[in-house]
């Protein structure tokens, strides 16, 4: 099959698009002579805007249509589908080109949910993602995870007070469902055990439970939720020494930067596939066995309560992160910040 452009889909979200950026990069350096285009939403282009591995990036919009006839007009020899959905479906029936489509697997993440039968292949995304492009001869480079900031967005140390400026750890606080986040009793028990400086990472909606950590240890933890965007959030992760965070986007920026990572796990389960991702060769598989401590609690039969996440408990109690310990964590973050 002779390749001169090649489009891949794949419309959200941020930890998503991030663990795409390997199939990105092996089809662009493994096919050098393709043109490679991305079709995204629009509010997730800044996690592409400064790949250097992208010729286009096309924007969804609300007119579809336009939309197809602006794709059909690029005359694709080949479509990568890591979306998978019916929007997908259809843009990929409307150009009528070669086609590879990640197979999401519903059915067993379902069975995982709902009968906590685990028949789930031990792989994780990225792998499947890769699969996809097995038939065009590209294949697993084993670099793990890119992602680019531009300069523009670079933070700088001195931008921080003089508490962090010789090293501190970044707490993300931020997830997109409340059950994927530990509760704020959690989150200050923490910083009242560690003696390190935080900063804390998240969204806007995350700026309140900063605010109030700020409040309580003020020579501790310095408040960045809401105040950075995107890829400035970003830069505040590659410049830390440690990452604490949730199942959440951040967790696989921080992977980009094969930074050590703490992450703690409510109603996912590393299972889904989407845990901590450094790369397949096997100086970063050491790097992950190193570098990556997943936390749970075990023995819970509510687990996992959904893929995606819910706004509250489904049983109430919230124990999968309300008796989350962070006896391993205190122990080796005063080393890891020095």
């Amino acid at each position: 099959m002779q390749l001169k452009k090649i489009l891949i889909i794949r419309f959200s979200s941020i930890g998503d698009i991030v663990l795409t950026s390997p199939v990105i990069r092996c089809i662009k350096k493994q096919l050098p002579d393709v043109e490679l285009h991305y079709l995204t939403k629009k509010s997730f282009s800044i996690l592409l805007d400064s790949n250097p591995y992208i010729d286009k990036i096309h924007l969804l919009n609300d007119n579809l249509s336009l939309k197809i006839k602006e794709l059909q007009a690029e005359n694709f020899d080949f479509i990568v589908d890591l979306h998978n959905n019916l929007r997908s479906f259809y843009i990929k029936w409307q150009l009528e080109k070669p086609v590879r489509s990640l197979n999401k697997l519903n059915i067993r993440k379902w069975l995982l949910v709902n009968l906590k039968i685990n028949i789930l292949p031990d792989k994780h995304l990225v792998q499947r993602y890769l699969d996809t492009v097995k038939k065009i001869k590209v294949s697993d480079d084993g670099e793990g995870l890119d992602y680019f900031i531009p300069k523009k967005d670079e933070i700088q140390l001195h931008d921080f007070p003089l508490t962090h400026m010789h090293g501190y750890a970044a707490l993300v606080i931020g997830a997109q469902h409340a059950t994927k986040k530990l509760p704020f009793e959690k989150l200050k028990e923490l910083c009242e055990k560690i003696q390190v400086p935080f900063i804390v990472i998240g969204a806007k909606e995350d700026f309140q439970t900063g605010n109030e950590l700020e409040k309580l240890f003020p020579f501790k933890v310095f408040n960045a939720c809401g105040k950075f965007n995107l890829n400035q959030s970003a830069s505040a992760i590659r410049q830390s020494k440690i990452v604490i965070t949730h199942d959440t986007s951040m967790m696989h920026i921080a992977s980009a930067f094969k930074k050590k990572i703490h992450s703690y796990w409510g109603n996912t389960v590393p299972s889904f596939g989407m845990y901590p991702y450094f790369g397949s060769k096997s100086k970063y598989l050491s790097l992950y066995e190193n570098n990556s401590f997943i936390h749970e609690v075990k023995n819970l039969n509510c687990r996992p309560c959904s893929k995606i996440g819910f706004n509250k408990c489904p049983k109430g109690h919230f124990n999968c992160m309300k008796l989350q310990n962070f006896e391993n964590l205190i122990k080796e973050l005063p080393q890891a910040v020095q």
